[in-house]
């Protein structure tokens, strides 16, 4: 079995269940989209999962629809209350931190610009300052954006080496956001033995999102009143990926960050910033989901709004990720290619619209996910194929723990 093969199986569902059973995890954000579906997983991996967050965001919310609160610990509090999260993370004692509460939404950052700094940048420095404050911290992952590079729409894939930046306020915040993980990582937690590593997704998708300004929650909601998808930018590409694909890819580098706790910062191999993003069939433009979403619905149309958006916000037209690194040195790689993400997605909404329980068909999926094999039809951006070494190096993996910033 080549070395490839036995990465992926050591950080398959065997490796991960093993990893966090009877483990305390913090989730901060539990409440949000990608937090309650990580609440799940760590539920179901025998974990005790305390979560951090404000009320769900959005009516439906899949924390409440999925009864996610009846799993784990469930706490209300925002990130900028420095003392009552210090107070909760201290008394609750996690070995491993999940940092996913934020302002997500990059058109509200445009609104709400002042808070959008205070919760992503000052949130994160709360969260690690309270993790300086507890001894039974091994691990922090703290989640950022694919959106934190300083986005020049190139045709390449943004390594983890580019230089970050960003363009409205949400962007710069997770750009800055990852400077503070860096500057901790640094000069504070890694010299105290405790990894700290951030994590970059792309545009996911997945079934119990009902956010305002994204292309799937607004295609459901069009749908379901019968009327025609608005769609502001079809011709944008975006790194579409299932939600399952880039938590994976948390749950993975938290493992390895653990087997690195009270290590010399120097040994710490893995406190690094990563990209988790789809392969370069997910790099699609936002016509060509919308379209496959009808497809898989079953009906249905869409409006092309372009010309009714140019006094509107910014939103970039071009955004595709490399996760090389991750594919070389985690083992990681997607595992639903896009049709197959937008077919669970749809069938997800399609379902719960018949009367399934959100939590059943959340497990249905991750158990489905976790048994397929990784997909070797479609190279990851930057050259590296699912399931085998690259045949070039990749400069990133020589460059340990630098955040591009000239």
């Amino acid at each position: 079995m080549g070395s490839s093969q036995q990465r992926t199986n050591r950080d398959g569902q065997g490796g991960l269940l093993g990893a966090f059973t009877g483990r305390s995890c913090l989730v901060t954000g539990h409440t949000g989209f990608k937090g309650s579906w990580l609440g799940l997983w760590l539920h179901a991996f025998g974990a005790r999962v305390t979560g951090y967050a404000l009320d769900p965001p959005t009516q439906p919310s899949l924390f409440e629809e999925a009864c996610v609160g009846e799993l784990v610990d469930d706490h209300r509090g925002d990130v900028r209350d420095a003392e009552r999260l210090a107070k909760l993370i201290r008394r609750v004692e996690p070995e491993v931190i999940f940092h996913l509460a934020a302002q997500a939404v990059v058109r509200e950052s445009y609104q709400r610009p002042k808070e959008t700094f205070d919760v992503n940048v000052g949130g994160t420095v709360n969260v690690l300052e309270a993790a300086r404050t507890c001894p039974s911290v091994r691990a922090v992952v703290v989640v950022t954006s694919d959106k934190c590079y300083e986005n020049r729409e190139w045709v390449h894939a943004y390594r983890e080496t580019d230089r970050l930046g960003g363009r409205d306020p949400y962007s710069a915040s997770k750009a800055a956001a990852e400077l503070v993980a860096a500057a901790y990582r640094r000069s504070l937690l890694g010299p105290a033995g405790i990894p700290v590593a951030t994590a970059r997704a792309g545009n996911v998708i997945g079934g119990g999102d009902w956010a305002a300004d994204r292309i799937v929650p607004d295609a459901v909601r069009a749908l379901t009143q019968g009327q025609a998808i608005p769609v502001r930018n079809p011709g944008s590409v975006r790194p579409w990926q299932h939600v399952l694909d880039p938590l994976r890819g948390y749950l993975t580098l938290a493992a390895r960050l653990m087997t690195e706790a009270s290590l010399d910062v120097s040994l710490m191999h893995h406190a690094e910033s990563w990209n988790f993003g789809p392969s370069l069939d997910g790099c699609r433009t936002v016509r060509e989901l919308v379209e496959l979403l009808l497809s898989e619905w079953g009906d249905g149309q869409w409006q092309d709004q372009s010309t009714s958006q140019t006094q509107g916000p910014h939103e970039a037209g071009l955004l595709m990720l490399s996760c090389a690194k991750a594919c070389r040195r985690l083992g990681w790689q997607p595992r639903w290619a896009f049709a197959e993400a937008v077919g669970h997605t749809a069938r997800w909404y399609r379902r719960w619209l018949g009367g399934d329980p959100a939590r059943n068909l959340c497990l249905e999926q991750i158990a489905e996910y976790t048994a397929a094999a990784p997909s070797s039809e479609h190279a990851l951006p930057d050259g590296c194929v699912p399931g085998r070494r690259a045949q070039e190096e990749s400069q990133i993996e020589h460059e340990h723990d630098r955040v591009a910033t000239a």
